[in-house]
């Protein structure tokens, strides 16, 4: 995704911005988030600074902003305040209340984990009855995909009992809470009062409230947990036991068949795109 300096942009959009944050002593263009063709830190004259994204043209990141910002009256407390959206020619503009923190650690003895956890609750409290459901994003898919096209990731499962699992997964899923789905520790924002942010609201649904807590169980083991230490975590400080043996496993199962196929997609087209090279500029002997 193209990036862009404040220099750079459109001036349509420079004023645009201008207009809304008021006068600007100093942007501070950040570089993380790729989803983003701006993304910025601006300090103004009298006033707290503002994080500042953009998404130029109509495509999934414009959407996915569109839904952060959209979502923000559900997350007050939680997510950084949105303090204006705006669409600004063939650019989307909002801007976010800017916490200064860092972001969580996972590992096993975290004293972070507490404040992970009591996000996950106020989260869950949460009713999200106006968001698209999850059992209707998540429709099984994803190993029949991997059968067809990448048996080998299959392994020594068997695919039918993936897929009769994988079919559990939208009735398992369906509830009125708030979910965020894309968990992990570049999401938790520890700010310097100690208080925690839940930021990059992109993919937000409602569903049962140990969705969020099932995700986080993956992250705690990518972070050093042994995979029932990190379940027993879920059990003992978030709503993760109110799903049952059957929704984990379901949801382990879907999650798995997902990420695979991503990932199989992605190494498939970094294949051809090293062939293509290939051709562009032979490798010297």
């Amino acid at each position: 995704m193209k990036k862009y300096r404040w220099g750079e942009l459109p001036e349509a959009v420079r004023e645009g911005i201008r207009e809304r944050v008021g006068a600007i002593a100093e942007c501070e263009e950040v570089e993380a988030g790729q989803s983003s063709n701006f993304t910025a830190v601006v300090h103004r004259d009298g006033a707290a600074p503002l994080f500042v994204k953009g998404v130029e043209g109509i495509s999934p990141p414009m959407r996915w902003l569109r839904n952060e910002a959209g979502v923000g009256e559900l997350t007050s407390g939680i997510a950084p305040a949105v303090h204006f959206s705006a669409d600004i020619e063939d650019w989307l503009v909002v801007g976010f209340e800017y916490v200064r923190g860092r972001r969580a650690q996972l590992a096993p003895g975290s004293s972070d984990l507490a404040l992970v956890a009591t996000a996950l609750d106020r989260i869950g409290r949460l009713q999200a009855p106006g968001l698209r459901a999850l059992e209707q994003r998540w429709q099984p898919t994803w190993w029949d995909r991997l059968g067809q096209e990448r048996p080998e990731v299959v392994g020594r499962w068997n695919l039918d009992e993936l897929v009769a699992w994988e079919r559990k997964v939208p009735a398992l899923v369906a509830g009125n809470s708030l979910l965020h789905t894309d968990l992990h520790p570049d999401q938790f924002l520890i700010a310097d009062d100690g208080e925690i942010r839940v930021i990059d609201w992109g993919w937000p649904a409602r569903g049962a409230a140990w969705v969020d807590p099932a995700f986080l169980v993956i992250r705690l083991i990518d972070a050093g947990h042994p995979a029932d230490e990190a379940e027993t975590w879920a059990r003992q400080n978030t709503r993760w036991a109110e799903a049952g043996d059957e929704a984990i496993t379901a949801f382990a199962v879907y999650v798995a068949g997902l990420w695979s196929y991503k990932a199989a997609t992605t190494a498939r087209l970094a294949r051809i795109a090293r062939d293509y090279l290939g051709r562009r500029l032979p490798a010297r002997e």
